[in-house]
């Protein structure tokens, strides 16, 4: 079979997107999906997207993490997601898309795409670190250089070890800079690597320093490998709502892919 596809890249994270309202890509083949997404044997990304039509908004954004698997929220691939979108017609300014964790808001500002997530309520304290889920799963550990962080191994072994043996988790390493100024560094489960940035997880990072004292400022600009972006949020006593997730989200390149049987 033959498809098109377009690559997409917001802050460095990468991702493979299709346009499937028609429903012709064969969305449970994960092993198609994940030699997509393989650097080496396929075009290479961090993700998979599908988009698909939707009853209730704009477009049903599907994402599927590198190894082939369905995943939780991307906000990073729901960025990239909303501009491809656009292309095609399926928005205007004011987005409303459908995600795996239900509606979500979106809107452009000049060259940026500013991503509304849900609001947050539960964390969890630990001894030393935060766990806490902004549409993904997420451990935040607060570190005086992110930059010596050995991210691939340290944040692999957290990542699948107690006490998230079942179901895995991200990792995130946080240095703050200012008040209202972090640099994050994340091993993403599903990808098993270090990423160039993760939405979600600079989202988490902000939140956490927040909850943290670490900082006040309620807008953070957060340093990534691949870029900046910016959390905003407000603070209730017991909760963070208007969480908006801000940044670049551009186009790569496009072209086809023809897979074959034998």
């Amino acid at each position: 079979m033959i498809f098109s596809f377009v690559k997409y890249q917001g802050t460095g994270n990468d991702f493979v997107i299709v346009d499937n309202r028609d429903n012709s890509f064969p969305i449970e083949d994960h092993h198609l999906i994940a030699q997509l997404c393989h650097r080496n044997y396929g075009i290479g990304a961090d993700g998979f997207i599908a988009i698909e039509s939707d009853t209730t908004s704009d477009f049903f954004m599907r994402y599927f993490n590198a190894n082939g698997y369905e995943g939780s929220l991307c906000g990073n691939g729901s960025r990239c997601a909303v501009h491809y979108a656009n292309t095609l017609g399926l928005t205007q300014k004011e987005v409303v898309f459908r995600a795996a964790d239900g509606l979500h808001q979106a809107q452009f500002i000049g060259d940026e795409v500013a991503l509304s997530l849900h609001a947050v309520s539960n964390w969890e304290i630990r001894e030393d670190a935060l766990f806490i889920d902004t549409g993904s799963p997420h451990h935040i550990a607060f570190v005086d250089d992110v930059a010596t962080v050995d991210v691939a191994n340290l944040g692999a072994a957290i990542a699948h070890g107690d006490p998230y043996y079942a179901d895995g988790t991200n990792v995130n390493f946080v240095t703050v800079i200012s008040n209202d100024s972090l640099h994050v560094r994340t091993f993403e489960r599903g990808v098993e690597a270090e990423t160039l940035s993760c939405g979600t997880g600079v989202t988490a990072a902000a939140i956490s320093a927040h909850i943290s004292k670490r900082v006040t400022a309620k807008k953070i600009s957060i340093q990534t490998s691949g870029g900046e972006l910016t959390v905003s949020f407000t603070a209730t006593s017991n909760s963070y709502e208007e969480v908006v997730l801000q940044g670049p989200a551009s186009p790569v390149f496009k072209g086809q892919w023809e897979t074959t049987t034998k």
